[in-house]
């Protein structure tokens, strides 16, 4: 099933463009459960996503025809335990393709190597950093020319605390650092320059969600620190939304910051400076909760969530753009 809708884009004067969306896996269709979530893509474009078959150690080929891509494995009691989440890609020093997926309920993040070339999947698979004083992680952005990855993780309580959100990296060799506490943060990403690094943080009250913002930080990717920490857009001010979370955040080669709107079923679309240009709305899916660019050119944004026709499946939905994921266009090294 396909499906197109508008997207709203904003120039200097208000004036409305519109642009195709299509709905490419239906809730008729999906294989990934309401938790869908975590996507990432590799060098060939294809894009992966957690929660096939609705198992929280499944992560699954986004694609017509979807496949398995990796299945944790452990005791009957770490499977219990177990939530795989954010997924990215990589070029390692040997110059192979590689992989890391987050796991939540573990504290830690799994390293994917000695790639198959028959189905995409990976041979090998361990732990490649981890702390049990991370919160989580939940989602995971990669500074290639170091190696590094960076790290969010968060609590989710009635009334939010500092501490209820955490920023951590781990070097090329797997050692983990903390970077400080927050409010719950979610979404993690680095512009293409590696010069800022950008993080979610929102508020609750009462079990009421009261705030929402983006926090930019100037990132030295080599060293692996944060400085310099500021307000990069608070949506209560921006435009009323405080009230609708942020989930999984991605940026495009010319330094935009696509956001997911989870509460609001949508994707804000900020310029490098912080402007909002664009929502885009999604045919499919009520709760979007991850986004990555990927395809044949790197310039298809698919984005994930809870489907709107049947809330206990995970549809996709994408957006043709003129520009390139930022980790697409790494994985090619450019």
């Amino acid at each position: 099933m396909k499906i197109a809708l508008a997207i709203v884009l904003f120039s200097a004067g208000m004036s409305v463009a519109e642009q195709k969306v299509k709905a490419v896996i239906s809730a008729a269709d999906s294989l990934f459960g309401p938790a869908i979530e975590g996507v990432g893509v590799d060098k060939s474009g294809n894009i992966y996503a957690v929660n096939f078959k609705s198992d929280l150690t499944m992560a699954g080929l986004v694609a017509e025809k979807q496949a398995l891509f990796y299945q944790a494995t452990g005791t009957d009691e770490e499977l219990k335990k177990i939530h795989i989440n954010g997924i990215r890609f990589n070029i390692g020093c040997s110059g192979a393709e590689e992989a890391y997926i987050a796991d939540a309920g573990m504290h830690q993040v799994y390293r994917l190597t000695q790639r198959q070339s028959s189905d995409g999947t990976f041979k090998k698979a361990k732990v490649f950093c981890g702390d049990k004083k991370m919160l989580q992680p939940n989602d995971i952005a990669i500074a290639p020319s170091s190696g590094r990855i960076f790290l969010s993780g968060m609590n989710y309580n009635s009334d939010t605390q500092i501490g209820d959100g955490d920023l951590w990296t781990c070097d090329k060799k797997g050692n983990a650092t903390k970077l400080g506490d927050f409010y719950r943060t979610n979404g993690i990403e680095i512009s293409p320059d590696e010069k800022t690094l950008y993080l979610s943080e929102a508020q609750n009250s009462g079990g009421t969600v009261i705030g929402n913002r983006i926090l930019a930080f100037d990132l030295d990717a080599s060293r692996g620190t944060v400085a310099n920490k500021r307000t990069f857009v608070n949506f209560g001010d921006l435009d009323g939304s405080a009230a609708a979370d942020i989930d999984g955040m991605r940026t495009d080669t010319d330094g935009n910051l696509y956001v997911t709107r989870n509460g609001l079923g949508k994707v804000a679309v900020l310029s490098p400076s912080g402007k909002l240009t664009a929502y885009i709305s999604l045919p499919s899916i009520v709760s979007v909760t991850s986004l990555e660019f990927g395809g044949s050119s790197g310039s298809d944004l698919y984005m994930v969530g809870k489907c709107k026709e049947n809330e206990n499946k995970g549809c996709v939905d994408v957006y043709s753009s003129t520009s390139k994921g930022r980790a697409y266009s790494n994985l090619q090294g450019s």
